[in-house]
């Protein structure tokens, strides 16, 4: 390809929403050669946010548009999930002291890359490799200016953050969030519980479910759910619930 087509210039800058992050890798396999976008970096076309990522020159970008390069350039599963996604979604209302966290979840293999971890994206990053959930169930599109990225839905947000009970997320708090999910519809929320792998989180959902007495917790059927065998001790030193086999913060178990 000639670095003197002003074509293939013109074409790079249309190809994709902006604010979004573009990764050497996705630009070599539409034709675009290293050289060539050495020179379109040389020229300030483009500008090198780190190893193997660029973004168009005077262009600010959200860890959103990094999202989107990371879901739709590299077809990596990871994802905003847990309390970010639930904030993003307006699901969450809570103070947030110092710097916000970032909560990303993706499949066991997958790296976050250097590119993106290394970023000031103003915010502190957390990536979960994990397989208790399928990766493509249970996901929402959410919009962001003028892409499109997708995040984890209401109900596997929470199963993430019951994933991260006790050491990342507190429970009580989890409690907060399950709360205000008034309208889960149970036939999903029951096909996404019957393929949730984690013991831990199915118990810990379906006690804040019931003691959060939604309409639709009537409606799930836990004969259906992998809930294990044993006692499962979620927090040292609280109390014994017997339904559920998990020991928890005695606070929360007499909170009406």
């Amino acid at each position: 390809m000639s670095i003197d087509n002003g074509h293939n210039l013109k074409r790079l800058l249309q190809m994709q929403p902006q604010g979004v992050v573009w990764t050497t890798k996705y630009l070599v396999k539409q034709g675009f050669s290293a050289s060539l976008l050495q020179k379109y970096r040389d020229n300030q076309w483009l500008e090198a946010i780190g190893h193997g990522a660029m973004k168009k020159t005077g262009e600010d970008i959200h860890y959103l548009g990094g999202i989107f390069a990371l879901q739709k350039q590299l077809n990596l599963s990871i994802h905003p999930g847990a309390k970010t996604a639930l904030t993003i979604l307006g699901r969450a209302h809570f103070l947030e002291l110092g710097r916000p966290r970032l909560y990303l979840f993706g499949e066991t293999k997958e790296k976050l890359p250097s590119w993106f971890l290394n970023y000031n994206w103003g915010v502190d990053i957390d990536y979960f490799r994990s397989s208790f959930l399928p990766s493509e169930e249970a996901m929402s599109d959410f919009t962001y200016n003028n892409y499109q990225v997708s995040i984890a839905s209401p109900v596997r947000s929470l199963l993430q953050c019951l994933y991260l009970v006790p050491q990342k997320q507190d429970l009580e708090e989890a409690y907060q969030f399950m709360l205000g999910l008034t309208d889960l519809r149970p036939d999903r929320t029951q096909a996404l519980l019957e393929k949730c792998s984690s013991i831990k989180v199915n118990r810990l959902f379906l006690y804040l479910a019931e003691k959060s007495g939604h309409a639709w917790y009537k409606h799930i059927n836990q004969n259906k759910i992998n809930l294990g065998h044993g006692d499962r001790e979620i927090i040292k030193n609280g109390v014994y619930n017997a339904k559920y086999k998990i020991t928890i913060p005695i606070t929360l178990e007499h909170n009406a």
